[in-house]
């Protein structure tokens, strides 16, 4: 890894790591709809198709199962593609190819065949985009036995894990929530990466365990801040894989602090905090708990357009906060 470290945004991490794995390997090409002359919906590809040219940053008509289609079928052939879907949303359209196809054919093959697939998907509300372009569906591709699932919070693991991803024999989902484009943090120059199974402890506690990923670890870290204050001493664990989830670092972690608050965007039923329960629940970490474990998750109802009902729809740091004092103060 490079000594050299700048400070990048979100986008410029992800947007150079793109640029490495295609100079490094000449089988990486990016597709999606408006990622060439335009740079992409959120301006991530930049100016990828000025450097590459149009043979490997490719527009996409619009049409999500016919690109996702071609994408599996490139790797299937030898290629890296990176597929960009332009709001994660769109990924509905495609399931067929993304779950009964990319997911499954190493199995269906009997592991003569993979599918060295990346699928980029912007997510999450914030930015006004209603219901139908705000989604948190990252709990609905975790659930698909085949598939690897991530959702990097900072600059530094979107860069490292997006060049793991490129480089994994098999297909990885790769989550990237829109209001994190513009946060800025620390990226080594040049090559890394990251492994795709790990979670990592962003703040140590004694008093509470809060499991997040995504844009709720920021919140999570500023709601332990204000939780300080009042003697409340949280830890913040950072899933950044949901498929496979690390077991271990949840476990050791609820072990340490006898007490659990699951905190995601998507929709609170059946979403990635009733798995992290579970695991605690089937662990020898359930017997250490002083407290029942709590999901902090998102309403159930299609996200608002009204941006004071969008706010309300997803947890926040008040609701974090008010979640742990309970928890913590034996008022659940």
């Amino acid at each position: 890894m490079s000594e050299v470290v700048r400070e990048l945004s979100y986008a410029q991490a992800i947007q150079e790591a793109l640029a490495i794995a295609m100079e490094r390997d000449e089988r990486v090409f990016l597709m999606g709809e408006d990622i060439g002359v335009y740079g992409g919906a959120f301006q991530v590809t930049g100016d990828l198709v000025q450097r590459f040219g149009p043979q490997r940053v490719i527009d996409t008509p619009i049409s999500e199962l016919g690109g996702a289609g071609v994408a599996v079928g490139a790797a299937l052939l030898g290629q890296r593609p990176v597929y960009e879907f332009q709001f994660s949303d769109f990924a509905a359209l495609a399931m067929e190819q993304i779950v009964n196809q990319a997911a499954k054919i190493r199995f269906m093959l009997g592991g003569k065949a993979s599918v060295p697939l990346v699928m980029r998907f912007p997510s999450g509300s914030g930015t006004g985009a209603a219901a139908q372009h705000s989604q948190s569906l990252e709990a609905w591709l975790a659930h698909v036995p085949g598939l690897k699932v991530v959702q990097p919070s900072t600059p530094h693991d979107a860069k490292g894990l997006l060049l793991a991803a490129i480089e994994d024999p098999d297909p990885v989902m790769f989550f990237e929530h829109k209001l994190l484009y513009k946060t800025k943090g620390p990226v080594p120059e040049g090559y890394y990466t990251e492994p795709l199974h790990e979670a990592r402890v962003r703040r140590e506690g004694r008093h509470v365990t809060i499991a997040a990923s995504a844009i709720m670890v920021h919140k999570a870290l500023d709601a332990a801040t204000q939780l300080a204050g009042e003697g409340i001493e949280a830890e913040v664990v950072d899933l950044l894989s949901l498929r496979p989830l690390d077991h271990r670092t949840l476990i050791d972690s609820v072990s340490k602090t006898t007490r659990l608050v699951c905190v995601y965007e998507g929709t609170k039923q059946l979403g990635i905090g009733a798995e992290v329960s579970a695991v605690i629940a089937e662990s020898a970490a359930f017997d250490r708990l002083d407290a029942p474990i709590v999901r902090l998750g998102g309403a159930d109802c299609p996200l608002p357009y009204n941006p004071e009902l969008e706010r309300a729809a997803v947890p926040q740091v008040p609701d974090i906060v008010a979640a742990v004092r309970g928890v913590v103060r034996g008022s659940v």
